[in-house]
C-alpha cells in the first residue's frame, strides 16, 4: 500500500514515517526541507520536497497514493493546518483518493469537555488559542468533504515509548485521563486506521 505523510518532518510525522516503513508500507514523506528527515533511510521511502500551501505541489505528490496521513504543524504563520489541509482535501477529492487520517487535538468538538480548567482556559483559551483556531478550521474542511476520513484527537503530546495502554473513543463525559500521550502511540494509532473502518467519517479521541 502506498501512503503519503504530510508534516513528515514534525515530531509525530517522523514517527508515522518510521513505523509505517517498519510495517511494510511504501511511504512518501512530504517535506519542505528534506534535510530534516535525512536520518531516515529505507528502500521503500520516497522524500518529496514541496510546500503544502502550494496546491500544485500537493497534487504532484498525491499521484498514485492509496492513503494519506496528515500531521501538519502550525508553522510560523499559524495557519498551515487550515490552508494546507484544505489543499490536501481539495486535491484528494479531485484525484479520487479517499482515505485520510488526520491528527488534530483533544480540544476539538465534544472532546473539549474532557479538559480540565487549566487546559480549557489557560492553555487553549489563551496560550494556544491560535493553534486551537487553526485545528478548528482544519477539522471543518475535512468533515464537510466527501473523503473517507478519520480525525485523531490526541491529548498533550510527549516523548515516550509505546505502551499501548491509552484510551480510545471516550466521550466528553470521561474524566479519568492523564491528558498526555506519546508521539509513538499517536503515530501507531493513525497507521492502524489505514486498514480499520471503525472510526470512518468520525473524530476519535485518544489519551492516557
Amino acid at each position: 500500500m502506498k501512503i503519503i505523510v504530510f508534516g513528515a518532518s514534525g515530531t509525530v510525522g517522523v514517527e508515522i514515517v518510521r513505523q509505517a516503513l517498519e510495517k511494510g508500507y511504501q511511504v512518501t514523506a512530504f517535506v519542505r526541507n528534506p534535510d530534516k528527515i535525512k536520518t531516515l533511510n529505507h528502500k521503500d521511502l520516497k522524500v518529496h520536497k514541496g510546500d503544502v500551501l502550494n496546491v500544485n505541489d500537493v497534487q504532484e505528490a498525491l499521484q498514485n497514493q492509496d492513503g494519506v496521513l496528515c500531521a501538519l504543524g502550525d508553522g510560523k504563520i499559524g495557519k498551515i493546518r487550515t490552508s494546507g489541509t484544505k489543499n490536501i482535501v481539495d486535491a484528494m477529492s479531485k484525484m479520487g483518493i479517499k482515505r485520510l487520517i488526520c491528527q488534530t487535538t483533544l480540544d476539538m468538538g465534544e472532546s473539549y469537555q474532557n479538559l480540565n480548567f487549566i487546559w480549557k482556559h489557560i492553555m487553549f483559551g489563551m496560550l494556544l488559542n491560535r493553534a486551537f483556531k487553526d485545528h478548528q478550521s482544519q477539522e471543518e474542511s475535512i468533515i464537510k468533504s466527501n473523503l473517507d476520513y478519520t480525525i485523531v484527537r490526541p491529548s498533550a503530546l510527549r516523548h515516550g515509548i509505546m505502551k499501548n495502554e491509552y484510551k480510545i473513543g471516550f466521550d466528553g463525559s470521561y474524566r479519568n485521563l492523564s491528558l498526555n500521550i506519546s508521539r509513538t502511540e499517536v503515530a501507531s494509532f493513525m497507521i492502524s486506521q489505514l486498514k480499520n473502518d471503525e472510526y470512518l467519517k468520525k473524530a476519535v479521541s485518544i489519551s492516557n
